[in-house]
């Protein structure tokens, strides 16, 4: 019974972050005839201002993000091609990445050898999850079983991780860069106010991812104990 309570506290502050995210942005999607260029246009503009004319600007559709792997700033269709106070935070944002990436912020890089780990580490988890009972059943060994369940929760640890690596991550970018290069110049003061309330949203966004993995875990423990 306390399980299930913890569990729908967890899922209720998973839900409740990302919901208001999509709000807050949704918000401010509207377009803006008084910008001069879309999110696209701006990203390659404060790149070429900061001398990272080999840093790609791209359109994707899963979600916007930076690459440092192939050095790419990814940006969803509306958000490279409009122009709205989200579109330009939004791409200001992830040109902090790339800024990141540039000046090597320590955080990044872990954060990326962390992700090339954890990319098939939660799968793994799961797998390992479900054979647990199985193979503890036909070893008769529990050193077996706990060494299996272990493992599962190092994956699925690893998962917890990397959401954890990233909220700093995505806090320097926001704050740290792509507010005080929107504020200076690029954006009416009248607008730095609901820009951070864009960029506040984004790090919630990883919040809610966190607690997410954390709920996923739970539900596996859970699971094993019936």
């Amino acid at each position: 019974m306390l399980i299930a309570i913890i569990g729908l506290v967890i899922l209720a502050l998973t839900l409740l972050p990302a919901l208001w995210a999509r709000a807050v942005l949704r918000r401010y999607s509207g377009t803006r005839g008084d910008y001069p260029g879309s999110g696209g246009e701006l990203a390659r503009h404060l790149l070429d201002r900061h001398g990272l004319q080999q840093v790609t600007v791209e359109t994707t559709e899963q979600g916007d993000h930076y690459d440092p792997a192939v050095r790419a700033v990814r940006l969803s269709a509306e958000n490279f091609g409009g122009r709205s106070l989200t579109a330009v935070t939004v791409a200001a944002h992830e040109v902090g990445h790339a800024l990141q990436d540039h000046t090597g912020y320590a955080p990044l890089t872990w954060r990326t050898r962390l992700v090339r780990v954890a990319q098939g580490a939660e799968k793994a988890g799961a797998l390992l999850m479900l054979a647990l009972p199985v193979l503890a059943v036909l070893t008769r060994a529990p050193s077996a079983g706990l060494v299996l369940f272990l493992a599962g929760l190092a994956s699925f640890g690893t998962a917890i991780l990397v959401h954890l690596v990233t909220l700093p991550v995505e806090l320097d970018a926001s704050y740290r860069r792509a507010l005080p290069l929107l504020a200076s110049g690029y954006l009416p003061q009248a607008d730095l106010r609901p820009a951070r309330q864009i960029l506040t949203a984004c790090a919630f966004t990883y919040i809610a991812a966190s607690l997410f993995s954390v709920l996923n875990l739970a539900r596996w423990l859970a699971i094993l104990r019936r």
